[in-house]
């Protein structure tokens, strides 16, 4: 897994895979790279890049990462809350955690988590171990969190209510 910082980006190359085609003078090859790209404050993409070379893939696959890049609601160092995604048959749990944890996940999801600016963070993944799958369900984790803000706008109450959990009564 390599990581390049461009621009105030983190650049990290999950995965590279030679893919052949076989044709009638033989076997064409072609590369696909998986990337993963944050800019360590809250903003995470990924994406799927192929080519006949892996300079050429992997770049593709960072300039389409970088235009879609999504926002994910940081809380401190850490989530808002638990979430849980699924793809295919991988499942992803992702937990906050107190601070001084540090970023308890494997490969593909501490990738994510590393470029997204997480630092104190309990994952966990299940079913296949299939590193774009993997990949896609902590997005999807990821795009279920709201902010506390957001939480109390849906639900027609002020942040000093929804805060903690708990409910203030608000007569």
């Amino acid at each position: 897994m390599a990581e390049v910082r461009t621009e105030d980006l983190i650049e990290k190359v999950l995965k590279v895979r030679r893919v052949s085609k076989v044709i009638t003078g033989g076997r064409r090859f072609s590369f696909s790279a998986l990337v993963v790209v944050g800019d360590g404050q809250g903003r995470v993409g990924v994406a799927l890049g192929k080519s006949r070379d892996v300079s050429s893939a992997i770049s593709k696959a960072a300039k389409r990462a970088r235009m879609n890049m999504v926002f994910v609601p940081l809380y401190k160092s850490t989530l808002p809350f638990t979430t849980f995604g699924k793809h295919s048959a991988s499942r992803v749990l992702i937990r906050s955690a107190s601070k001084g944890t540090g970023v308890i996940a494997g490969g593909a999801v501490r990738a994510v988590m590393e470029s997204l600016g997480v630092k104190d963070v309990l994952a966990k993944s299940l079913g296949s171990e299939n590193a774009h799958n993997v990949v896609l369900a902590t997005m999807k984790a990821l795009s279920k969190l709201r902010s506390a803000k957001e939480i109390a706008a849906l639900r027609g109450k002020s942040i000093k209510e929804v805060v903690g959990g708990s409910y203030v009564s608000a007569k």
